[in-house]
């Protein structure tokens, strides 16, 4: 019998781990690099006083630079887009953090918003990376989902409704939570190879993890 056939799936085994491991490294040491960055221009923002930008031109950045994110995904150009990307959105976090130390008790709830954002990241990266679960069938109901939240949180600014604020809030906590179990299930999978894009799924899955949970403590404490 030979064994040619069992050795070729050998390394192929062994060549696509080498392959996702490379991908989480450089994915991570990515991420850690545009929270940095995110977080100084966030500190900037506040140093500055700058008001927040409004929803229109949030939306317009955001879509714009992700856009041209993704386009640029293959070259160096894509790390520049996703520094930009990446900025702009610590740009726009300031006021909103500035709006919550501004109230009483604001640095204890910026500082619990933070520390769960990274407690839940960490637990679902590692339980991930160490369980190596396919979570691939989430896709699809995660589309759906901040699709929907997304719409829903236009209508809450729009219509002025604190209660569909939060409940949408709620719905982002759950949904970027799954969309951090997807994504690195999917670099481990080899269904993401490219690194910029998987940093850039993950680091918009805690940004929005973070500001949902920013105001559902800002709730809880009375301030929001």
């Amino acid at each position: 019998m030979s064994t040619k056939p069992l050795s070729n799936a050998v390394l192929q085994a062994g060549g696509s781990a080498l392959s996702s491991n490379k991908v989480i490294r450089n994915t991570y040491t990515l991420l850690s690099m545009t929270l940095l960055f995110s977080g100084a221009s966030a500190a900037l923002s506040m140093a500055l006083n700058l008001p927040h930008p409004g929803i229109i031109i949030t939306l317009v950045g955001y879509f714009g630079l992700l856009y041209a994110t993704v386009k640029c995904r293959n070259s160096g150009w894509g790390l520049v887009c996703v520094f930009a990307l990446t900025g702009f959105m610590g740009l726009t976090l300031g006021p909103i953090l500035t709006a919550y130390l501004s109230m009483p008790n604001g640095g204890m709830i910026v500082t619990q918003a933070m520390v769960a954002t990274a407690v839940i990241f960490l637990s679902l990266s590692a339980y991930a990376i160490t369980t190596k679960r396919d979570f691939s069938f989430m896709g699809g109901f995660l589309m759906v989902g901040i699709i929907v939240a997304f719409f829903a949180g236009i209508g809450a600014i729009v219509f002025a409704i604190p209660a569909l604020s939060l409940g949408v809030s709620a719905m982002f906590v759950l949904l970027m939570s799954g969309l951090i179990l997807y994504e690195t299930s999917n670099i481990i999978q080899g269904g993401e190879t490219n690194y910029i894009m998987a940093t850039t799924s993950l680091f918009v899955a805690i940004f929005n993890l973070f500001t949902s949970l920013l105001h559902i403590l800002g709730f809880l404490n009375g301030d929001d």
